[in-house]
């Protein structure tokens, strides 16, 4: 599963019915803006069409994580969103798994436990609460100067 695609009978319920879904979608995104302007959200059979204009790749990154982690959203383009382009070497992505905690997350991918609150960090629009994360819900890991795992 890429960065686009998404588990869609998982995540956060924002709307019954499709119709009311890209409303929903751009309200959510928009509440918790991670520095996206004009943004616009369609939503048809499932998919999440984002337009707009991203300060940086890591606030298109976040809009697409936020649409995506959605329920009843399975794959989301952003052809439309104009924004530096995505450097994967920045970042990795991870689908949580049963059991999963940002402590023992960051125990396997930045070494230290203790070090989770960075992971809350990079992914504040999409966590509200850090004890409360989903199985197949998708987050960004920040990498080092060095492309490695922070």
């Amino acid at each position: 599963m890429g960065l686009f695609d998404f588990a869609a009978n998982i995540g956060r319920k924002l709307f019954d019915r499709e119709e009311d879904a890209g409303d929903k979608i751009q309200a959510h995104i928009e509440d918790n803006n991670p520095g996206l302007d004009n943004l616009k959200v369609e939503v048809n059979d499932g998919v999440a069409t984002l337009s707009g204009e991203a300060e940086s790749a890591e606030a298109l990154e976040k809009a697409i994580l936020m649409a995506g982690n959605v329920e009843g959203v399975s794959e989301v383009k952003a052809d439309g969103v104009s924004a530096p382009e995505i450097e994967e070497d920045k970042v990795t992505y991870y689908e949580i798994q049963s059991g999963d905690t940002l402590w023992a997350i960051a125990s396997k991918h930045l070494g230290d436990g203790n070090r989770y609150p960075e992971i809350f960090e990079a992914n504040r629009e999409v966590i509200q609460d850090p004890d409360l994360i989903f199985p197949g819900q998708k987050i960004r890991i920040p990498k080092d100067s060095e492309g490695q795992v922070a």
